[in-house]
């Protein structure tokens, strides 16, 4: 089958032509035509099956009549991520280029203004994140009463990032006349209860058993014979310079793990940057391009921030941190072997991993995982970790006294640091000095006057003078 067998106009199909595609993968076979008649669709697929073209092409047909009207979307298509979202935006753009149709991308990190604006004058599509979206709303900037058609994407995602309650927020914003393109990688029960509640008799289309991976991806594990997070990092620098390896994703558990994945990279020369929700968006737009060019060899990477990434060309995925939940582990692994392409999943195992090893081979097949023998690569690891071991202690140490003497102290030891240097160490206690004095001092008890000593000059004293009411000092009515 090709695409000009799933009744899409020619000005799309010449779009499709264009960026490359010729044969429609199975979900876009399933999921386009229905979507096409107007019926809601429940597509339930594993990443990298081209789920996004399967509601962007149906949805650019539909655009191509009628108007839109100001601060009132035609179109609205819900991401969970800001880069899933802009994602998103890059595929209306490719496939639409040959229609005029107006599109906003509404997601934190980016002038309200500028979005404000594009709102105002009208727009076909509105692509944007859960909280961003009811911001607007909430100012009174957008209206949600004129949605023809809704697309939930990356469904499991959003619900693992807390989003249901807005979903159904949104979803009751929006008329029920409208259709819904439902998209998910699983099925858990809130998801299946939310489908249950907003989809109208939707067509169900499921190429793919639930939590199942590709079979372009070679899954391998390296069991970490300790939990040192040192001998972690020895082990993926290791697993990085292995033949093959092009470039990569490395995923951590913890925004704070990937900051210091990230640096121990650089450090030993590796081509790698961060990205995960507490860094800037244009760092993070930056970075992802970088990495698509191939100026970035490595991105190190929290969940969050790599769920939907559509990164065709991606050689090696590492896992560093084994995933709490078996579903992360078949998303985290997606992000290679796409679009027929052949990857490798890399996964570190230390011993305090088993019980979340268990999980996913409870989740996919077991025959699908390998565990890749290192040689006598940890032997020597070990010995290099336990003599670093004995250094950086007192290197902490150091680096501790030599803070404390420029803070002021003598040698670093909070003790003999005078108190000056200690306040100035702690700028918020001294803030509160002068508030707690002041406080003190109108909350103690008046001492009494002192009695005026012998041989003080006695003060005049005063006179009543008539007329003035008060009693005024005698100078004064003289």
């Amino acid at each position: 089958m090709t695409f000009d067998d799933l009744g899409l106009e020619p000005n799309i199909l010449r779009a499709v032509r264009e960026a490359g595609y010729e044969t429609p993968t199975p979900i876009q076979i399933a999921a386009i035509p229905e979507a096409l008649k107007g019926r809601d669709v429940l597509g339930i697929a594993q990443t990298g099956t081209g789920k996004t073209a399967s509601f962007t092409l149906p949805m650019i047909q539909r655009l191509a009549k009628g108007r839109a009207r100001a601060r009132m979307p035609r179109t609205l298509v819900l991401c969970p991520t800001r880069e899933l979202a802009a994602q998103v935006s890059e595929n209306f753009e490719k496939y639409g280029k040959y229609y005029k149709l107006s599109m906003a991308l509404l997601i934190g990190g980016v002038s309200f203004g500028d979005q404000d604006a594009k709102l105002t004058r009208g727009v076909d599509v509105l692509i944007a994140t859960p909280g961003r979206l009811l911001d607007h709303f909430e100012r009174g900037k957008l209206l949600l009463t004129g949605i023809e058609v809704m697309v939930v994407d990356e469904a499991d995602r959003m619900l693992d990032m807390g989003f249901i309650p807005d979903i159904e927020r949104i979803f009751k914003l929006t008329p029920m006349t409208r259709q819904t393109l439902f998209f998910s990688a699983t099925m858990p029960p809130e998801i299946q209860r939310l489908t249950d509640a907003f989809l109208h008799d939707p067509a169900r289309v499921e190429v793919a058993r639930q939590a199942t991976t590709a079979a372009t991806i070679t899954q391998k594990i390296v069991r970490v014979p300790s939990t040192d997070d040192r001998l972690k990092r020895m082990t993926l620098r290791k697993l990085m310079t292995l033949e093959g390896v092009r470039n990569g994703i490395v995923f951590c558990n913890r925004k704070s793990s990937v900051d210091i994945v990230a640096k121990s990279l650089q450090t030993h020369g590796f081509n790698a940057r961060p990205i995960h929700g507490d860094l800037p968006q244009s760092y993070r737009t930056e970075t992802i391009e970088k990495f698509r060019s191939g100026e970035v060899a490595f991105i190190i990477a929290s969940d969050v921030a790599a769920r939907g990434l559509d990164i065709p060309d991606v050689s090696h995925v590492f896992n560093y941190d084994a995933p709490f939940h078996p579903e992360d582990y078949v998303h985290r692994i997606g992000r290679t072997g796409r679009a027929g392409r052949s990857g490798t999943a890399l996964t570190l195992l230390t011993p305090a991993d088993d019980k979340y090893y268990r999980g996913i081979l409870e989740t996919i097949r077991r025959d699908a995982i390998e565990e890749l023998d290192l040689g006598d690569f940890f032997a020597g690891a070990l010995e290099e970790v336990r003599a670093r071991g004995d250094r950086e202690p007192r290197r902490d140490r150091e680096r501790g006294r030599e803070r404390g003497r420029r803070e002021g102290g003598r040698d670093g030891r909070r003790g003999d640091r005078p108190r000056e240097a200690r306040a100035e160490a702690r700028p918020e206690r001294r803030d509160r000095e002068p508030e707690k004095a002041a406080t003190a001092a109108a909350t103690a008890p008046r001492a009494p006057k002192p009695a005026p000593a012998a041989d003080k000059p006695r003060q005049e004293p005063r006179e009543k003078v008539k007329g003035f009411g008060a009693d005024i000092p005698a100078f004064m009515a003289r």
